[in-house]
């Protein structure tokens, strides 16, 4: 992320009107939670930053984004491949600026979870990222994982260069036509688009609560 710069809000929006369906007991509730590093939600750190869109990540890496249902366990698959360096959590593909988790929970503004990687692509290829995200996830399943449902856990591949894009498309038509699935693949392709940062409690979320359990 290094001095690229972000910016979001911690809190629900408040140019967002909530359906009726979500429980505005939990958004209240919501809303008051703290980071883990303290309550100071006016520090810059803790407000989040936004990202750069663009091919480059850190010095010699590249970056890729995958939205494959809930972005905890995308990030945490991603997290232990060899030659990924880096990884975050947030929300892409949308129409709304500056989301926070429950204006995507809400499902009106447009966006996907996905993780977001810096990759050493001397180390692991792009072509090689796409199968793990294709075998960690149900391609098949519209707007649903398991039983994570919205449109906020679609399958989808954000492309950060042609060739990632021409990448993707190949992969998606080769898995389409091996037969291993008995149903169309319904994964996007899309450009990348303002990512958001998700806040500091949904970053290496898996990974936390393993350490967590550890130390019990």
């Amino acid at each position: 992320m290094g001095a690229d710069r972000y910016r979001r809000t911690d809190c629900i929006s408040s140019s967002i009107t909530f359906p009726k369906a979500i429980d505005l007991a939990f958004v209240a509730v919501e809303s008051r939670w703290p980071d883990q590093d303290g309550p100071d939600h006016n520090n810059e750190e803790q407000q989040g930053r936004r990202s750069v869109i663009g091919m480059d990540g850190s010095p010699g890496l590249q970056i890729a984004t995958f939205g494959a249902g809930c972005f905890w366990k995308t990030e945490d698959v991603f997290s232990r491949v060899p030659g990924v360096h880096q990884t975050s959590v947030g929300y892409m593909g949308g129409h709304f600026a500056n989301p926070c988790y429950l204006d995507v929970l809400s499902r009106i503004t447009g966006h996907a979870e996905v993780a977001q990687l810096h990759y050493d692509a001397a180390m692991i290829s792009y072509a090689a990222l796409l199968e793990t995200f294709w075998t960690m996830h149900d391609p098949t399943t519209l707007n649903r994982q398991g039983a994570d449902r919205g449109e906020q856990y679609r399958s989808i591949i954000f492309y950060h260069s042609p060739q990632q894009q021409a990448l993707a498309h190949q992969s998606k038509a080769t898995l389409d036509q091996s037969g291993r699935y008995e149903q169309p693949i319904v994964t996007l392709i899309e450009p990348a688009k303002d990512y958001w940062l998700a806040t500091k409690d949904h970053q290496q979320y898996l990974a936390k609560q393993r350490l967590s359990k550890s130390q019990r």
